[in-house]
């Protein structure tokens, strides 16, 4: 039995120092992390617009150059963080939820390599894993190494500036790594992640390649007869895609991102002396000539050699060197013959045929340590261009987590892995929305409600103050748990604000005046009715009295009943006392009109509140609106003081941000003569850090509707849709009113298309200006769902609960949570 050789002795990186690896043949590499775009977010365009970007940034690099990517897939579980004693009820339960969730990490590193001028070609049967020289066969010459630095600058720069690509260069410590983290050289030869400790392992090259005790295979692309007839920088995926829609992914997709093992896809381009190439290529044509009377199989490639030059030379096209490998792992050996299958299906999906290396395994995956990419074994590449070899990089990373501290937690497609998503402040700070109000449109039974209550949760934990308008009781379980005030009418308990009620830290100044005149002028006049002016300058006075009343007289509470008093028994005599004429203000036909809303009246509850007083500072509020939305009086009256509630927020609560989400409610507003309020309301709230957001369900209220076509849409940077499968037929229509892009309509028609039946959830599209769109998963905890619930069943379940709970609706949902995992519930 052969005795180990030390790695040391063998090792092709002779030293790290500059941010570069020297090897012992004298190639001098640099290394970047590159953050690629997410996946399934970009277009046709964008696909090949980043393309031309990767031909362009390779053609700058000098002759004797090797463009190494290495996309490094490491299958992760997501960890929860049950450390922070901060966490609300249903965070936390997110948070169990999610723990230890199977999700694809990716990274991508770059390396660029320049070999001495006399370096010798490597081949499988003569690499430094065999033949190692301490002695690096060139000096380095500064000068030329500045050349080289030059490019490479160029490059990086190219790369950047497209938008397309982050290049981070790595530095000393991160490729060889310290005492606590290993580096990127430890890494690739130990198949470490970014998170484990640094640990030697073993490698094994006899019977097979295996390194610690993980068992490796490595599939390449190196023969020409195994590669696709046609490639291009991107293909159909035919999951997502319609009878309408073509949704795209890149070309290399299927080995990257959507293999889902471990494993590390290398993509190798050799930029070579083109003349010299040329050259060479030109003698083997000749020599193919001659020999094609013999073989039909020299005149075949005569013909594909004399094509190539002609492209070379007729279109202006840099010949090069490639290679591309896929080396997967597991520790389970039996796990190789289905991961062989997941990669021959994948390559076969770029209509591409996997070779599984055997002897060669060993030299190509030693090629592949970063800074040894010049002892490839050149006998293992083919002849190309860069534009068709680029078309083999893997294009895209998974979906990633904003650092913004705003935000909610949806999930990523491919595996439900939570993502946090900022649709409020990031894209106003990156210039993509200049406002953060939202248009929410779904079906129903698309998900619209539980999208919006879980948006709206997430929203309140971060310390907005909410004022929701519905229909539906969509939000009343949500509005208990967090001990808001939950506004709605039945017969045993009528709906009852005081708007004459002042809170702490408020004032009656202009604006809560003017509030308290519309409201009474609403319920005086008629729609049709208008008031004049010495009335209007009446009513102010009275109030200006009455508060001033109020001022002197502690014991006296606010409320209609006591303005409507003050009035009656003072006011009129003062009016008389002033000589003022009843066409100037009929005080009697005031006080007659507003009678129902007086103590013993038909509508004595409506103003006259004793709870729920102090709407200002409370933080969730909700207006039930489904059994008064067609009442004649009250309907009008509500919303007066809805918009009231909301205003005083927005100009009262200076750097605390504000939402006011409208329901379905918005269509019977926009009747009362709301309108203008509602216009008023989109195109001014951004000043006042604030967010108004619409929810509908039907196009024909888009359409129907010019206040939702001009104020809503054209003032809300954030759309949101849910499954619109059922309006595929007339999606023109829609793309059309909301101006969403050919990619977006891609996106939205995608939704729901091929969701994961191990798990429970739907799909939402967001769009942020037109600029970033993406599908997201909305998957939540069975406590969360409990709380979201609109199922009548489901909601009398959390009730009974909540009640045996002794009221304590988080005790309910846990013990309810519970039951139905055991399956008694």
């Amino acid at each position: 039995m052969s005795q180990p050789i030390p790695l040391l002795q063998i090792f092709p990186v002779y030293k790290v120092e500059h941010d570069c690896m020297l090897s012992k043949q004298g190639d001098v590499t640099l290394a970047f992390e590159a953050t690629l775009p997410e996946i399934f977010t970009l277009s046709d365009q964008d696909y090949e617009a980043f393309h031309q970007i990767l031909v362009k940034a390779i053609k700058v690099l000098p002759k004797n150059s090797v463009f190494h990517k290495q996309d490094w897939f490491f299958a992760q579980k997501h960890k929860a963080d049950f450390e922070n004693s901060d966490l609300s009820f249903l965070t936390r339960a997110s948070e169990r939820f999610f723990h230890e969730r199977p999700y694809l990490d990716h990274r991508c590193y770059i390396m660029l390599t320049q070999k001495p001028a006399d370096r010798k070609l490597s081949s499988s049967m003569f690499s430094n894993l065999i033949r190692s020289s301490v002695v690096p066969s060139e000096t380095i010459n500064p000068q030329r190494m500045q050349e080289f630095l030059d490019s490479a600058g160029q490059f990086e720069r190219i790369l950047q500036d497209s938008g397309f690509v982050k290049l981070r260069r790595i530095s000393n410590d991160g490729l060889a790594g310290s005492d606590r983290q290993a580096g990127l050289l430890e890494r690739y030869c130990f198949l470490l992640s970014d998170t484990d400790l640094p640990m030697i392992k073993d490698i094994h090259f006899r019977d097979g390649l295996k390194i610690g005790d993980q068992y490796c295979q490595v599939y390449t692309l190196s023969d020409v007869e195994d590669l696709p007839t046609l490639c291009g920088s991107r293909i159909n995926y035919d999951k997502y895609s319609t009878d309408k829609t073509k949704f795209s992914v890149g070309f290399a997709s299927p080995i990257g991102q959507l293999l889902s093992c471990n494993h590390i896809y290398n993509q190798y381009i050799f930029i070579e002396d083109a003349n010299k190439t040329i050259k060479q290529l030109e003698s083997k044509r000749l020599r193919l000539q001659s020999l094609s009377t013999y073989s039909r199989e020299n005149a075949i490639s005569r013909d594909a050699t004399n094509d190539f030059l002609n492209e070379a030379i007729g279109q202006q096209r840099q010949p090069v060197k490639a290679h591309f490998n896929v080396m997967l792992w597991t520790d389970n050996k039996s796990d190789l013959k289905e991961l062989k299958t997941l990669v021959s299906s994948a390559l076969a999906q770029m209509d591409a045929v996997a070779k599984q290396e055997s002897d060669g395994a060993p030299q190509i995956y030693w090629a592949g340590i970063p800074g040894n990419e010049a002892d490839f074994p050149v006998n293992d590449t083919f002849d190309t261009f860069a534009e068709q070899a680029t078309c083999f990089l893997n294009l895209e990373t998974s979906y990633r987590s904003s650092l913004s501290p705003v935000g909610i937690r949806l999930g990523d497609r491919l595996t439900g892995k939570p993502v946090h998503v900022d649709i409020s402040d990031e894209p106003v700070k990156r210039g993509i929305c200049t406002n953060r109000n939202k248009f929410i449109l779904g079906p129903s039974g698309s998900g619209k409600s539980f999208f919006t209550n879980h948006m709206v949760r997430s929203y309140y934990e971060q310390g907005t103050h909410i004022v929701l308008v519905d229909v539906g009781h969509s939000y009343k379980g949500l509005c208990d748990l967090v001990n808001g005030y939950y506004f709605t009418y039945d017969e045993s308990n009528p709906i009852k604000f005081n708007p004459f009620f002042i809170g702490t830290g408020d004032t009656l100044d202009t604006e809560k005046k003017e509030s308290i005149k519309t409201l009474l002028l609403a319920l005086w006049k008629k729609d049709d009715e208008t008031f004049n002016r010495s009335e209007y300058v009446a009513l102010s006075i009275s109030l200006q009295m009455y508060y001033e009343k109020l001022g002197k007289n502690k014991k006296l509470f606010p409320c209609f009943d006591a303005y409507y008093e003050f009035l009656r028994d003072e006011f009129i005599a003062i009016l008389k006392a002033d000589k003022v004429k009843e066409k100037d203000f009929d005080a009697e036909n005031f006080l007659y009109v507003l009678r129902p809303y007086y103590k013993g009246g038909e509508f004595d509850y409506l103003l006259n509140a004793t709870e729920n007083l102090d709407l200002l500072r409370e933080r969730f509020i909700v207006f039930e609106l489904d059994n008064i939305k067609d009442h004649p009086i009250l309907f009008p009256v509500v919303t007066i003081i809805i918009m009231e509630v909301f205003i005083s927020k927005m100009r009262k609560l200076k750097g605390i941000r504000k939402m006011i989400l409208i329901e379905e409610a918005w269509k019977a507003i926009a009747k009362e003569g709301m309108a203008e309020y509602i216009k008023y309301l989109f195109k001014t709230v951004r000043k006042f850090y604030g967010e108004a957001i619409v929810v509908t369900q039907e196009v024909e209220d888009i359409i129907s509707s010019p206040i939702v076509k001009q104020a809503i849409i054209n003032n809300s940077d954030c759309k949101i849709l849910l499954d619109q499968s059922k309006y595929q037929n007339k999606f023109d229509q829609i793309q059309e009113l909301l101006g969403l892009t050919e990619k977006e309509k891609a996106l939205v028609l995608s939704i729901n298309k091929s969701n994961d039946p191990s798990r429970k959830y739907k799909e939402v599209f967001i769009s942020l200006g037109g600029v970033l769109s993406k599908v997201y998963a909305t998957e939540v905890s069975l406590e969360e769902y409990l709380a979201y619930t609109t199922e009548e069943s489901e909601k009398i379940k959390v009730q009974a609960y909540t009640k045996k709970w002794g009221g304590d609706i988080r005790k309910g949902i846990a013990a309810l949570a519970n039951d139905i995992r055991m399956g008694i519930a």
